[in-house]
C-alpha cells in the first residue's frame, strides 16, 4: 500500500471514528422529554373553599370520530408521494441499473405492479390485511370490494380521516413492496410468470404480514413489535423474498464473466432522488395526521438518508479508493430503508447512528454478494433485506417514549425487552417471507415456467417479452 493510500485511509478512519464513537454526552438531549414548568408557589395558592356536593350528572356521550381536513389533506398528499416512489421513482432507479436491452422491461414491471395491486387491494387485499381479525393471522372478508370502507373515520386506524383515505395510503405500501422484489430477478423472468407471481405474493405474503404487524389483533402487534412505516412489512419481506428469487432463478447468462454495469447511472441517481422525496410521505405520512409526530418522522428520515449516503461513500472510499455516484445513491436508499421502522420512535441523533449503520452494513452485504456468488441483480436483499433487518433491530435499541408516547423505550433507554420483541418480529418475518416466496416460485415454475429461454435472455427482455426497445 502506498504512502498516499495509507494517509487517505488514516484520514477516513478518523472521520468514521469521530462519527461513530464521539463522546455521547449531550447528544441525547434532543430526545429527552420536554421540561414541565414548576407548579405555582405556596403564596400563589388560592385558599380552599368549602366543598359543596354537586348533583350527579349523566355522563356526556362520547362524540363520534370527526374528519380533520388538515390530516386528510396530508394523508392524501402522502399517498401520492408514496405512489411516486414506485412510478416513476423505483422504476427509473432500477431501470438505469440494468443493461439497456432490459431497461423497458424493468420499468414496465414497476408500472404493472401498480396496476395489479391497485385492483387487488380494492377487491380483497385490504380486507385480508386490515379487516376484522381472524385468529391473529389474517383479516376477514367483511371488507371485500371495500364494502363498509367509506368516508367515515375508523376509530382503530383512522380516527381523524376518512377510512378510505387510510385505505388508499396503505395501498401505496402494498404497491411498492412487490415492486422492490423485481430488482432481484431482473433480466430473467417471463412476463406472464411475473404477473402471476406478483398477485400470489401480494395475497399470500404481504397481506398476512401487514395484518400481523399493523392490524388490530395481529400477533406481532399484540406482542408489542414496533414498525412505524414498514421495516418488517415492506423491506424485510421484499428483501428476503428477493434473496429467495435470486437463489431459485440462478445466475444470469454470463454472470461473473461478462460486464453487467448499469447502462444509465444518471437515471438511477434521479430515481434515488425521487425515492428520497417520496419517502417523506412514506414515513411522515405514517403518523396518519398532520402533527408533531409527522414532523419528527420527516426530520429523522432526511437525517438517516444523509448519514447513510456519507457512510457508504466513506466505506467505498476506504475499500476501493474512490466514492461513486451509484454508491451515494445506494447509501441514501439504505438509510431510508433502515429508518423506516424507527421513524416514529427515535430522535435526530439516533437517526444518524441508524443511518451510519445502514450505510456500512448494506455496503458490506453488497460486497459479500459478489463473493458468495448469488445473482441478486439490483441488490434487493443487500439493501432492503439487510437494511430492513438493521432498522427493525435498531428500533429496539433507540426507540424512546419521549418521541412517541404511544411507542416504547428501547434498550438504550432502559427497556431491554423491546430489543427481544423486535428480534422475534424480524425472525418471524424472515422465515415467513423466505419460505412462502420459495414455495410460490416453485409452484409457478412447475405450472408455467419462471425463466425466459437462453435466446430470449441474450436478445434482451425488451425485445423478447414486449417487441419494443427503450432506445431507438
Amino acid at each position: 500500500m502506498t504512502v498516499s493510500r495509507l494517509y487517505r485511509v488514516a484520514i477516513l478512519s478518523v472521520f468514521v471514528w469521530a462519527l461513530l464513537f464521539a463522546p455521547a454526552s449531550g447528544l441525547w438531549a434532543q430526545e429527552a422529554p420536554v421540561a414541565v414548568p414548576p407548579a405555582a408557589s405556596a403564596q400563589e395558592v388560592v385558599p380552599a373553599q368549602p366543598v359543596v356536593a354537586a348533583p350527579a350528572a349523566t355522563p356526556a356521550p362520547v362524540p363520534p370520530p370527526k374528519v380533520d381536513t388538515g390530516d386528510t389533506a396530508w394523508v392524501l398528499t402522502s399517498s401520492a408521494l408514496v405512489l411516486a416512489m414506485t412510478v416513476p421513482g423505483l422504476a427509473i432507479f432500477y431501470g438505469g441499473m440494468v443493461r439497456r436491452k432490459n431497461a423497458l422491461n424493468t420499468i414496465l414491471q414497476c408500472f404493472v405492479v401498480a396496476c395489479l395491486i391497485g385492483v387487488q387491494w380494492v377487491l380483497w387485499g385490504y380486507s385480508l390485511a386490515f379487516g376484522p381479525d381472524k385468529a391473529h393471522l389474517i383479516g376477514g372478508l367483511e371488507w371485500l370490494g371495500l364494502n363498509g370502507v367509506g368516508g367515515d373515520p375508523n376509530a382503530d386506524y383512522a380516527a381523524t380521516i376518512p377510512h378510505q383515505a387510510f385505505m388508499v395510503f396503505q395501498l401505496m405500501f402494498a404497491v411498492i413492496t412487490p415492486a422492490l422484489i423485481t430488482g432481484a430477478f431482473a433480466e430473467r423472468m417471463k412476463f406472464s410468470a411475473f404477473v402471476v407471481f406478483i398477485l400470489l405474493w401480494a395475497t399470500l405474503i404481504y397481506d398476512p404480514l401487514a395484518h400481523w404487524v399493523w392490524a388490530v389483533g395481529g400477533w406481532m402487534r399484540n406482542l408489542g413489535a414496533l414498525d412505524f412505516a414498514g421495516g418488517t412489512v415492506v423491506h424485510i419481506s421484499s428483501g428476503v423474498a428477493g434473496l429467495a428469487c435470486a437463489l431459485v432463478f440462478g445466475k444470469r447468462l454470463g454472470y461473473g464473466t461478462e460486464r453487467m454495469s448499469p447502462h444509465n447511472l444518471p437515471l438511477t441517481v434521479i430515481g434515488a432522488g425521487l425515492l428520497w422525496v417520496g419517502w417523506f410521505g412514506f414515513n411522515a405520512g405514517s403518523a396518519v395526521a398532520s402533527n408533531a409526530l409527522a414532523t419528527s418522522a420527516f426530520v429523522v428520515t432526511n437525517t438517516a438518508a444523509a448519514a447513510a449516503a456519507l457512510a457508504w461513500m466513506v466505506a467505498e472510499w476506504v475499500y476501493h479508493g474512490r466514492p461513486t455516484a451509484l454508491g451515494a445513491a445506494s447509501g441514501a436508499v439504505a438509510g431510508l430503508v433502515a429508518i423506516t421502522p424507527a421513524s416514529g420512535f427515535v430522535g435526530p441523533v439516533s437517526s444518524i447512528w441508524i443511518g451510519v449503520g445502514a450505510g456500512v452494513l448494506c455496503y458490506i452485504a453488497v460486497v459479500m454478494k459478489n463473493r458468495l456468488g448469488y445473482d441478486d441483480a439490483l441488490d434487493a436483499f443487500g439493501i432492503h433485506g439487510v437494511g430492513g433487518t438493521w432498522g427493525a433491530l435498531a428500533t429496539g435499541l433507540f426507540a424512546s417514549k419521549a418521541v412517541n408516547s404511544a411507542g416504547a423505550d428501547g434498550l438504550f433507554f432502559g427497556n431491554p425487552a423491546q430489543f427481544g420483541i423486535q428480534a422475534v418480529a424480524v425472525l418471524g418475518s424472515w422465515i415467513f417471507a423466505f419460505v412462502g416466496t420459495y414455495l410460490i416460485l416453485k409452484v409457478v415454475d412447475m405450472t408455467m415456467g419462471l425463466r425466459v429461454t437462453d435466446d430470449e435472455e441474450r436478445a434482451g427482455l425488451d425485445q423478447s417479452q414486449h417487441n419494443e426497445a427503450a432506445y431507438s
